[in-house]
């Protein structure tokens, strides 16, 4: 989430002090590039429901999976200005490690001073880029949310199954993902989600608000999908308040993923007694159609690099 001055990135729940509220947040999601084709709107072979156990199982074993590799993150978060350029800037890159005794540690490897001046990082905006942009729905997770089947649709080369996600309530101080999620019909992984966390603090004076945001994933070693490129668009209003005037923010936000390598190379994680994630066939389907490491083919040329 994102403030603007003097405040901070978000668009639309107000909780008001209340313990939960519905969870009902409109946004405009992300376009989506030329690799995704029709919608088939027809009931599933199988029931939604147990595509659902299937593939939060799996989740589960992903989350677990990530947790024992290291990798580098690109951060870039613009404002653009009336003329399409860009006007202020934030960039950091960062490696996410572990220490002598196996805990998680993230060191900064890259982080010029910030340019950015009509908006502020805030806590949210670091929590959202390390926890939540990369989202996972696990078995653990899911009864927090309403998952409803969408339909089946062709990304690129893989076959999916499209869900709406939406959190069931707004518990005060908590955060949460709404929107789309594209899971393979094979490995049952999430490979694309096209959304936005939820919510957005729209108090007067303490505005946080966030962009809606698309990210892709890739199959790594063979096994897992792991996000790979993050892309955030949006036009954020701030209303405003004692000492500073009513704007509207265009943000862009560009995460990247790189060089993943696996840190305890003994863990094995199964899945009904199989190796979560392998292919029956002995090879590995990049996400989007592109190369291990490598942004998606929709990912824009002023994605971040390291």
């Amino acid at each position: 989430m994102f403030g603007g001055r003097p405040a901070g990135l978000m668009l639309g729940v107000v909780l008001a002090g209340a313990t939960a509220s519905l969870a009902q947040v409109s946004y405009t999601p992300m376009p989506m590039d030329q690799g995704f084709g029709p919608l088939d709107k027809a009931a599933p072979a199988v029931p939604a429901e147990q595509l659902i156990a299937k593939f939060t199982t799996k989740e589960s074993a992903f989350r677990a999976a990530l947790n024992n590799y290291t990798y580098r993150r690109s951060v870039k978060v613009q404002t653009v200005d009336d003329d399409g350029k860009v006007d202020g800037e934030y960039f950091e890159v960062t490696d996410v490690s572990f220490d002598s005794t196996g805990r998680r540690t993230e060191h900064v490897v890259q982080a010029p001073a910030s340019t950015l001046e009509r908006i502020m990082m805030s806590p949210a905006d670091f929590q959202d880029i390390q926890q939540r942009l990369p989202f996972v729905l696990t078995q653990e997770d899911v009864g927090q949310y309403n998952v409803t089947y969408v339909g089946k649709q062709k990304v690129d080369e893989l076959d999916t199954y499209v869900f709406d996600v939406a959190p069931k309530v707004i518990v005060k101080n908590h955060r949460y993902f709404q929107g789309k999620i594209w899971v393979d019909a094979q490995d049952f992984q999430i490979v694309v989600t096209n959304g936005k966390n939820v919510p957005d603090d729209t108090r007067k004076g303490h505005e946080d608000l966030s962009p809606p945001f698309v990210t892709y994933r890739e199959e790594i070693d063979g096994k897992y999908w792991f996000p790979v490129y993050t892309k955030g668009d949006g036009i954020l209003h701030f209303s405003g308040g004692s000492g500073y005037i009513s704007q509207d923010v265009h943000i862009r936000e560009f995460v990247k993923y790189t060089d993943y390598k696996q840190f305890k190379s003994t863990v094995k994680i199964t899945y009904q007694g199989q190796d979560v994630g392998s292919d029956p066939n002995g090879g590995s389907h990049p996400a989007q159609g592109q190369p291990q490491s490598q942004p998606p083919a929709s990912a824009p040329p002023s994605s971040p690099h390291p």
